[in-house]
């Protein structure tokens, strides 16, 4: 019976000694079947009991968070094998606290090592690439071709004095690539063109030590004259960020540090491939570990914020707590509690007491890997009050084949079934793995859903004899085609008479005839077709729909819904949609083709959509003269006392439990004694 309805649920006291209270709560917690109430509502999450505990599994998690991304930022796999270990012991949390405070230590110091060893290469790259370039400014600085662009620049007597008396100052260094145009600018303008400026680009990318991104730069020398300038130079530097080096004006001095420079490389080279190892071994050791390590802190948080919603004894030595208990599982929640105890050493047992309450229990629904997706689809609309019908037994079945009617075609179901039973074999395989995608988790836990929708889309699509928007010619048709080859191929709007047996032997025997494939009118007879059957399903689904309404209100004893919700709703629903639904099923049954009578003929065959729009605005249906206006004797009156009275069911259904609950109200007696007589009470029986 719990399949088709919400557990029935009991309000236990729960007393546990302080001692035994994170143990029982860790085996209460892997069972997964209690709603712990709050006992403590107007006290600050920062003023209850075990607020520290909380504090420092929140910086546990916080360590295992920066260790797992610097294992993904490695590339290092994270080893999950599927296991749930236990929640760890208080006593435990010291050992894990201290495990994961000398990993975090240890990592930090390496990164920080790295980051100061990786400037250091850097620099020392940097240095050895303006030594290279440089060589070659100071070259064309000497040669004479470029003398008329030096003598525009720096003023022929600053170029004289440079080349007797005084030498030019300059400055060498490397910025990034893309900031060279403005720097150039404004190196222009604010010393007014009395600098000289060559740079070159660095062909390979240089990494940036604390952000590990590749960036390109580019090496620059500045060639001035006087103190003044070569201040302005170095202020526009620092401003654009770009890194000075020393750079000597000799060329032997230049030879010499540069020799230097390659040697410090190498060594620096090997220092940071050892400290990297370092690195990735305390990594791999961690990843062996982290996703245990990750659910034991979350259980210890979990527990601590259980602990939380208890309440204290006056001797402080004895937690209390209030719980929602499914009254089925009383049993196995009693053998957790006595597991926690032998856990914990203590020699108290737990307590267990059921309460009288008056309050509205819980919902909760046992669902297995079967129809734990069905449920959660019915809950995304909406959970069903406590003890109310569970619609999810028959969404197993409504969901898939409504889903069918509307997109039925044996191609696409076959594809789609296929790939819901290789999630379904492989389950444990890919269960295991883990995979942290939210449409491949969606797609994973619906897989029992696609299956069947791919099963009853295949049912359909046969139904239809649709495969990829084409026809199976299983049983050949059963048109007969008297035209010759000629007539057939230069006219498209060929008939076929269905009652003459010249053309049409007896209905196909499963599905569509594949003939509709090639007609001309394929488009209007299967749309007409399809909108019917999806009606007809739609009505009757919805009829289901109020019988489940009766079904709860008989068994809450609701009455005033009874009278004032279900009968309204069933009277409207029969009178308008389920009769348009008989006036289908009496349209195919009085009109045929394959009579003589005009007026049963496809000529006089009336539209349902056009009669139900007539039926409802209370006009007569204006049909040929041979035809008949009506579909039956007595349709006429019949459809306007429908009409009438579906329509006085519309403010039954709004207001009358409302007023009859506010009369009752007013006059303190039970709702049904306003409107019911003493005779009519004792005929009505629930």
């Amino acid at each position: 019976m719990s399949l088709f309805r919400s557990e029935d649920m009991a309000l236990c006291q729960l007393f546990l000694q302080s001692e035994a209270a994170y143990s029982c709560v860790s085996e209460l917690g892997e069972l997964g079947l209690l709603q712990f109430r709050d006992l403590n509502p107007d006290v600050n999450a920062f003023q209850r009991k075990f607020v520290n505990e909380v504090r420092r599994c929140d910086e546990m998690e916080r360590k295992l968070r920066y260790l797992e991304k610097e294992i993904r930022k490695d590339g290092i796999p994270m080893l999950d094998t599927g296991e749930n270990p236990e929640a760890p012991q208080p006593r435990e949390m010291i050992d894990l606290e201290a495990t994961f405070e000398k990993l975090e230590n240890e990592l930090r110091e390496v990164n920080q090592n790295a980051e100061a060893l990786k400037r250091n290469y850097l620099e020392l790259t940097e240095l050895k690439h303006i030594l290279r370039k440089t060589q070659v400014f100071f070259d064309e600085m000497a040669d004479p071709s470029s003398q008329d662009e030096q003598v525009t620049l720096l003023g022929e007597e600053g170029l004289r004095a440079g080349g007797q008396a005084l030498k030019l100052g300059f400055v060498a260094g490397v910025i990034l690539r893309e900031r060279i145009p403005p720097f150039e600018r404004m190196l222009w303008r604010a010393c007014r063109g009395n600098v000289f400026l060559r740079q070159a680009e660095i062909e390979t990318p240089l990494e940036d030590p604390a952000t590990s991104d590749q960036v390109h730069k580019s090496v620059f020398i500045i060639f001035f004259q006087g103190d003044q300038l070569k201040s302005r130079v170095k202020k526009i530097c620092e401003g654009f960020r770009a890194t000075l080096y020393p750079c000597p004006e000799a060329p032997s001095d230049r030879r010499e540090m540069a020799m230097g420079v390659m040697t410090r490389i190498e060594d620096l080279n090997t220092v940071l491939n050892q400290t990297q190892d370092h690195r990735h071994r305390v990594l791999a050791a961690a990843a062996k570990n982290i996703t245990n390590w990750f659910i034991k802190v979350r259980k210890i948080k979990a527990i601590y914020h259980t602990l939380n919603l208890f309440n204290l004894d006056v001797t402080q030595k004895c937690l209390i707590a209030e719980c929602w208990v499914p009254t089925e599982d009383l049993e196995q929640i009693q053998l957790a509690l006595r597991r926690g105890t032998e856990r914990s050493g203590s020699s108290v047992p737990p307590i267990l007491n059921r309460m009288d309450t008056l309050e509205n229990p819980p919902t909760y629904n046992k669902t297995n890997k079967f129809t734990s997706g069905f449920q959660h689809l019915v809950d995304a609309y909406g959970v069903a009050s406590y003890r109310e019908a569970n619609p999810a037994p028959y969404t197993i079945i409504t969901f898939p084949f409504l889903f069918a009617v509307m997109f039925g075609d044996l191609g696409h179901g076959i594809l789609m079934a296929s790939f819901a039973a290789y999630l379904v074999i492989k389950e444990r395989t890919l269960g295991a793995k883990k995979i942290q995608s939210d449409v491949w988790n969606i797609f994973f836990g619906g897989r029992y859903i696609i299956l069947l929708m791919g099963l009853f889309s295949m049912y359909t699509g046969m139904m239809y004899n649709d495969v990829f928007s084409k026809s199976l010619n299983i049983f050949g048709s059963n048109w007969r085609n008297n035209y010759d080859e000629s007539t057939l191929m230069n006219s498209k709007a060929l008939q076929l008479d269905p009652n003459s047996t010249a053309y049409f032997k007896y209905p196909y025997p499963f599905g569509l005839d594949p003939i509709w494939q090639v007609a001309e009118n394929k488009i209007i007879f299967l749309n007409s077709y399809k909108m019917k059957i999806s009606i007809i399903f739609g009505v009757f689904h919805m009829l289901f729909g109020v019988l489940l309404s009766l079904w709860n209100h008989v068994y809450f004893r609701d009455r005033l819904a009874i009278m004032c919700e279900f009968i309204p709703q069933i009277i409207f629903m029969c009178f308008l949609f389920l009769y348009m639904v008989l006036l289908m099923f009496i349209k195919w049954v009085n009109y045929s083709a394959d009579t003589i009578d005009v007026k049963a003929g496809p000529y006089c065959a009336p539209s349902i959509l056009i009669t139900f729009i007539n039926m409802v605005l209370f006009k007569s249906s204006k049909n040929p003269d041979v035809c008949d206006d009506w579909m039956y004797a007595g349709q006429g009156f019949l459809q306007k006392l429908l009409v009438v009275i579906a329509l006085l069911c519309v403010p039954v259904m709004l207001l009358a439990k409302p007023i009859m609950i506010m009369r009752a109200r007013k006059q303190h007696q039970p709702v049904l004694n306003i409107f019911l007589s003493p005779k009519l009470k004792s005929l009505i029986i629930i």
